[in-house]
């Protein structure tokens, strides 16, 4: 089953919060997030926000962002000692982190400091019961040995300059992992996530996949990964139900060499090399299909054996005459623009 992302609902630098409201909005199945741009936003404000923190669950949320010109204090945390979801991003810099040890609630913790000041923030005890962690260290060479003891964890968001990275395959109940412009680093580690569903790898750079054997994982993305021209071992994602590959200039071709029952969803965004998609009858299940801004001749690709279960399927080339023209042959043929 895909991850579902709820939807955020920010409120920037408030002078005044509406409990009811927040209430109904997160009753209605999303996440609230209070959010500061600098000190002199938080006031007494900060003391009101952590009162909501202690009744509400973990969809509602704190938020730091910003502080231009300006190092976050870290013991500005000492003031919402109960908060369960927590974003310290879009920071250049930020002292005294070290409180996160005081905040013995967290669920949920969001890092995105350019500056990051220490590199093992990450051995601080009180973040082992994270469930969800996001991470990005631009600097700094991040240590993500101690992510071994993340017993807990089912989320993991990583990306920049780290070391380690294989400890991430002791986490044994993770269900999404993403990694964010991290270049090379082999990912044998992901052949030990036996509970893995999501995969997203973005940015950086590598040429293959091939360290990943034979898996269940159910949603696979590849998007602007610098070198990437292979993904011949796309079959041993048996399990997958949805494939999105977005800006790989150097992948020329993506054959299915065997069946593969699960995969529903098929998208191909602006691979402009890309001219052979190959042996679509292998894939029995699938019903949607877009490709956008590839070197595939459409002529060529829609006189092969399809999918008898395709009922959605877009095809452009960014040509607008030739995309009208596509797009009445489609539809003279039965299918449907792909519905969001």
């Amino acid at each position: 089953m895909r991850k579902q992302w709820k939807r955020k609902i920010l409120i920037n630098n408030p002078v005044a919060l509406d409990p009811v409201q927040i209430k109904q909005d997160l009753h209605d199945g999303n996440q609230v997030i209070v959010q500061f741009s600098h000190p002199d936003f938080y006031g007494s404000i900060l003391e009101e926000v952590d009162e909501l923190c202690a009744r509400l669950d973990e969809n509602f949320g704190v938020r730091f962002y910003g502080h231009y010109s300006l190092s976050f204090d870290g013991r500005t945390l000492l003031r919402i000692p109960h908060v369960k979801m927590l974003h310290l991003n879009s920071l250049t810099q930020a002292h005294n982190t070290d409180t996160l040890a005081m905040l013995e609630h967290l669920h949920s913790l969001h890092l995105g400091i350019y500056e990051l000041e220490n590199s093992d923030i990450l051995g601080i005890d009180s973040l082992r019961s994270l469930r969800n962690l996001s991470i990005i260290s631009e600097k700094k060479l991040l240590n993500l040995l101690y992510v071994k003891e993340f017993s807990h964890l089912e989320q993991l968001h990583v990306g920049g300059k780290v070391k380690n990275l294989d400890a991430v395959g002791h986490l044994q109940d993770l269900n999404y992992l993403a990694l964010h412009s991290i270049s090379k680093l082999p990912l044998h580690f992901v052949n030990q996530l036996n509970k893995l569903k999501h995969l997203r790898i973005l940015l950086g750079g590598r040429e293959h996949i091939q360290e990943i054997e034979e898996n269940e994982i159910d949603d696979l993305e590849i998007v602007r990964v610098r070198g990437f021209h292979d993904l011949s071992n796309i079959t041993a994602f048996k399990a997958l139900t949805r494939l999105a590959i977005e800006d790989q200039i150097q992948l020329q071709e993506i054959g299915f060499d065997r069946e593969m029952n699960a995969l529903e969803e098929l998208s191909i965004f602006n691979c402009k090399g890309l001219t052979r998609l190959l042996n679509m009858e292998q894939l029995p299940a699938l019903r949607k299909l877009r490709i956008f801004k590839t070197a595939i001749d459409f002529d060529s690709f829609i006189h092969q054996k399809l999918p008898s279960a395709l009922t959605e399927f877009e095809f452009a080339t960014s040509k607008s005459k030739l995309d009208q023209e596509i797009q009445e042959s489609l539809f003279k043929l039965g299918f449907q623009k792909w519905s969001i």
